[in-house]
């Protein structure tokens, strides 16, 4: 457990890509089997208990320190693990001789009863030094929040892979060495729906003394190819447009339905299974083979914007009810696989011959494809991005390579995405909220509003990004100074019209909430400057922002061409 701790607590100090990737290799190089693997897990998200839960922590806790302290160092830090891994007092009379490895604990852990849990917990909090404490909650709970994607981890897996092993001698020379072939964190995805923690197969191969899992499981999941954003002064002028093929960028997620095998499956970009939210969607399927694509709400000949899809998003399921109100139909764009062949190498211009035809055929209301916009030069497609025929359906345009094979990862040139300009609004500084792990001692997260006709401020979004930090502690020291009133981990700041920080607000768009009691939602928005110089009395209003709700609902309806 000691060099899991260790692990967590530098990556969560270092910033540099790099670096995190070295830090996480040799872990993985040095660690034994099986700890290495259940670390990869925690690391990729696909580590969870069940029984162990903050509530459960907090009890832990106050049964040995008294709540009202704890409920003051946890307010002043504002992380639970580490106030708890700082304040625990250790029973001496408790304190086993060793401290538990990582595999003892997860074993401990996947095999234990809800009731059974709080002992062990305590034992372990005996064990281990304030850091390893640290480490054993926020595995417990899930949020590592050590800056580190699932697909970094993977990569630092491959870099596991020696160049060269050892082999038998040649019969009367010396030991020999068997070169091996690098190993990318596109050919572990490919890998990765087929392998179970603690992935001692995987490592196996990866050092060279085992065979590769095998990935032909039906149903599995294809890493995804994503697009690069364009710069159009360095761009364009040495792109031809006949090369490309232009699609809208739709406003939905990335999806991949996968049915082969008697499996059918919906997975999100990520790889997670969301099947159970969309059964309705699976079950209006019929193609065998895997198809990209983007998963929307589809009502009245186009797609919907994107604040209905979130009615069905993050549920284990749906009910019947809910489902009629908010149909959903996938917009496919790629076909990675058709009958059993695998076309990710094919040029697009071919898996794109293949999809229209798969579409065609499936017919239903689940199945829609994505229409090829046509432009005879950039300048033409800058105006159809900047006035799109389709409202709040689309975020902007997608630049396809005609000749591109379908490549996991981001590589620079097949793939491009155009997003419109974002949107922009004056708005002024209502309540903030601490952050986690490395901003847990800042208020980092920012609900902002804009005036209404009485004069009142109301709340019309929240944003925890777009700043440096530089002026997130800027902002921090502004909500210390200016507090007000305080709800739970939640700070109200001063905000009259003579007194406020206004913050410059970007956001992609605009949905109708019946929800939020401004009846408008903002699409990713984030802090795109801080305004010291602007009086709050200049912030935007609410009338502004319903302006420019309607002026987008109106600004030509959604893409109902699409076939299918």
């Amino acid at each position: 457990m000691r060099a899991f701790a260790e692990l967590l607590d530098r990556l969560s100090l270092t910033a540099s890509r790099n670096a995190k990737l070295i830090l996480l290799r040799d872990y993985l190089r040095s660690t034994p089997d099986p700890d290495r693997g259940w670390a990869l897990a925690a690391l990729t998200g696909e580590l969870t208990f069940a029984a162990a839960r903050p509530a459960m922590i907090r009890r832990a806790v106050e049964g040995r320190v008294d709540p009202v302290l704890f409920g003051w160092s946890y307010d002043y830090v504002g992380d639970l693990a580490e106030t708890v891994a700082l304040i625990w007092p250790p029973d001496p009379d408790r304190r086993p001789n060793r401290e538990p490895s990582l595999g003892e604990v997860v074993e401990a852990l996947r095999t234990a009863g809800r009731a059974e849990v709080p002992g062990l917990l305590e034992g372990w909090l005996d064990t281990l030094a304030p850091k390893g404490r640290w480490a054993l909650l926020k595995l417990m709970t899930g949020g590592l929040r050590v800056g580190l994607s699932a697909r970094l981890a993977r990569t630092a897996a491959a870099m596991v892979r020696p160049e060269r092993v050892s082999a038998p001698p040649e019969p009367g020379g010396g030991e020999g060495w068997t070169a091996l072939e690098p190993v990318g964190a596109s050919d572990i995805e490919e890998l990765w729906h087929a392998l179970t923690p603690p992935y001692g197969d995987l490592f196996a191969w990866l050092e060279g003394h085992g065979e590769r899992p095998d990935a032909a499981a039906p149903g599995r999941f294809r890493p995804v190819m994503l697009a690069t954003a364009i710069d159009g002064a360095a761009d364009f002028p040495r792109l031809d447009p006949a090369d490309y093929a232009a699609e809208w960028k739709w406003d939905g997620i990335r999806v991949q339905a996968v049915r082969e095998g008697g499996a059918a499956r919906l997975y999100s970009r990520t790889g997670d299974e969301i099947s159970g939210a969309f059964q309705d969607v699976m079950a209006g399927l019929a193609f065998d083979g895997a198809v990209d694509g983007e998963l929307v709400i589809w009502r009245d000949g186009g797609a919907a914007p994107f604040g209905d899809l979130q009615q069905r998003l993050n549920r284990k399921s749906v009910d019947a009810r809910r489902m009629a109100a908010f149909p959903a139909a996938i917009v496919a764009y790629d076909l990675l696989a058709e009958r059993g062949e695998d076309l990710r190498l094919l040029p697009l211009k071919e898996r794109r011959a293949r999809l229209e035809a798969l579409v065609e055929g499936q017919g239903g209301a689940r199945l829609h494809l994505s229409p090829i916009v046509p432009f005879a030069g950039w300048d033409e497609l800058a105006a159809l991005r900047a006035d799109p025929p389709v409202g709040a359906a689309a975020e902007g345009l997608m630049l396809k390579r005609w000749d591109s094979p379908y490549v996991a990862g981001r590589p620079r040139g097949p793939w491009f995405k155009w997003k419109r300009d974002p949107h922009v609004i004056d708005a002024v500084l209502m309540y903030a909220q601490r952050g986690h792990g490395k901003r847990s001692s800042f208020y980092s997260d920012y609900t902002f509003g804009v005036w209404t006709d009485e004069g009142a401020l109301t709340p019309v979004g929240k944003a925890y990004f777009g700043f440096t930090d530089e002026e997130l502690r800027q902002l921090d020291k502004f909500v210390r100074d200016h507090t007000v009133e305080r709800f739970g981990p939640v700070r109200a700041v001063r905000a009259e019209r003579d007194f406020g920080l206004v913050l410059e607000i970007a956001f992609e768009g605009l949905n109708r909430s019946t929800r939020h009691r401004s009846g408008v939602a903002m699409r990713f928005p984030r802090i795109s400057r801080i305004r010291w110089d602007k009086p709050a009395r200049e912030a935007g209003s609410l009338d502004d922002v319903i302006d420019l709700l309607d002026a987008l609902e109106g600004g030509g309806g959604r893409i109902g061409t699409a076939t299918g």
